[in-house]
């Protein structure tokens, strides 16, 4: 549950709003944990039938053999140096703007810029928040490199902060709410025109983006204690409970402060800080403005955390594949005197660090994207693969209603990447990832890689 909620929640309501445009946006919540449901019951079946370290690259070797599953476990290592950085950027973006809403000037000293390459353009934001971002990731890469990690201490504390936090707000919706106003939906808003699927297609990547992590407890599946019982209930219950979690939450936000604020284009404070904008709404002006700088601190914190344990978990992949000859041997080097794997912490945090001047909009959809291409969709076909070349295979969790749930999970993946506007600009950067993966995947002479 922590490795699905940590800062996403609290960044993401204004940008799923501004999508399709009010409160109606909640169906890509609703349909965003059908798709975590459908797709975490083919992680539950791959990790209880194939319990080992490495999740997606241990399942990619089983399924796919041959040269087939070295190059399609390559391709996963290769984007993760990508998506990895991409999702600690968002983190660090996030820390920034609520960083800006306990000091405004940090919103000043640059602006937004678009970035071209050919057909490919982005947002680029260079400010004083920017800066704010760039310094978290390079504190917790002084952290790690000094081997400083306690990674249970900092996961506990993580942990309580951010249930803390979810347990204010729902107290505070609880008391405060105005329950017309969260649902007080503009005219038209179901129309089925094409601008109504675009949005809706806009609003479930982001609700996947928050959704995402129950898989996490297969990268560590050779450790976990019965996996055949344990990895699926992980699964299945946290994405339950999380969805519920997150449903009540954004109601309860939008019960406070009107939708309207929360998208307003002269609003930018509601834009960037909206909690801490929820807390101020909420308790009034004599204590408010208090309490919303309380709730900017502890989801700085939870931010913070976030960024910390994505970079300690995330550099131990490349260097471990590294480590076995299946990844660029610089990846696999140790620091003499303090034993991290620095060469995969450096790079992992440089490309955070260049992560950190893009729109948060544009880190998001890129991180979705390349993992729904280079891993979520391979693992979808390689469970019916699976089912077909070794139906011998022991599978103490059996997905429910095979195979509609990875025919489903294709289908609303597939609707994300091609029904929203522009959608063409990240399949372009996904589609340079695969070409020089797969380059760099023939340089390396992966045929006399051995088989696991």
């Amino acid at each position: 549950m922590l490795d699905m909620i940590g800062v996403g929640p609290f960044i993401t309501l204004p940008l799923i709003l501004a999508a399709m445009g009010g409160p109606q946006a909640m169906l890509g919540w609703i349909l965003g944990a059908v798709l975590a449901l459908c797709d975490g019951l083919v992680w539950a079946e791959l990790g209880a039938a194939l319990p080992a370290a490495g999740g997606t690259y241990h399942f990619l070797r089983m399924i796919f053999p041959g040269k087939v599953g070295r190059l399609l476990a390559f391709l996963f290592l290769f984007q993760l140096c990508f998506s990895a950085p991409l999702s600690m950027a968002s983190g660090a973006i996030g820390l920034g703007q609520y960083a800006t809403y306990l000091m405004p000037g940090l919103a000043k000293g640059g602006a937004g810029r678009m970035l071209h390459v050919g057909d490919y353009s982005a947002g680029i934001s260079v400010n004083w928040a920017t800066a704010v971002a760039i310094a978290a990731v390079l504190l917790a890469v002084l952290l790690l490199y000094r081997n400083l990690a306690r990674i249970q201490t900092i996961s506990i504390a993580m942990g309580a902060v951010v249930m803390a936090t979810i347990g204010w707000i729902l107290v505070t919706g609880l008391m405060h709410a105005n329950w017309h106003q969260a649902f007080l939906l503009p005219q038209g808003e179901f129309h089925l025109t094409p601008a109504f699927f675009a949005g809706l297609g806009s609003a479930m990547l982001i609700a996947t983006y928050d959704y995402w992590g129950y898989y996490n407890v297969t990268f560590l599946g050779g450790e976990v204690k019965d996996p055949a019982r344990t990895v699926p209930r992980a699964i299945l219950i946290s994405i339950a409970l999380v969805a519920a979690l997150y449903l009540a939450m954004n109601v309860m936000v939008l019960a406070v402060v009107p939708w309207q604020t929360i998208i307003a284009q002269q609003d930018l404070e509601a834009r960037r800080a909206v909690i801490s904008i929820f807390m101020e709404t909420a308790y009034g002006p004599r204590i408010g403005p208090l309490l919303g700088k309380v709730a900017a601190l502890l989801i700085m914190f939870t931010a913070f955390a976030g960024i910390f344990s994505l970079l300690l978990g995330y550099s131990r992949i490349p260097y471990a594949a590294a480590h076995d000859g299946n990844f660029f041997k610089a990846f696999a080097r140790l620091h003499p005197t303090r034993g991290s794997p620095y060469v995969s912490l450096l790079t992992l945090a440089g490309a955070a660090i260049l992560f950190c001047f893009f729109q948060l909009r544009d880190v998001i959809a890129a991180l979705v994207v390349l993992r729904i291409l280079l891993q979520f969709l391979i693992q979808h076909v390689g469970v019916i693969y699976l089912r077909r070349t070794q139906p011998g295979l022991a599978r103490p969790f059996r997905i429910w209603l095979y195979p509609v749930p990875p025919l489903v999970a294709i289908a609303g993946f597939s609707y994300i990447l091609f029904s929203r506007a522009n959608f063409e600009r990240e399949l372009l950067l996904a589609g340079v990832l695969i070409a020089t993966g797969a380059t760099l995947f023939a340089l390396r002479g992966q045929d006399a890689t051995a088989e696991p």
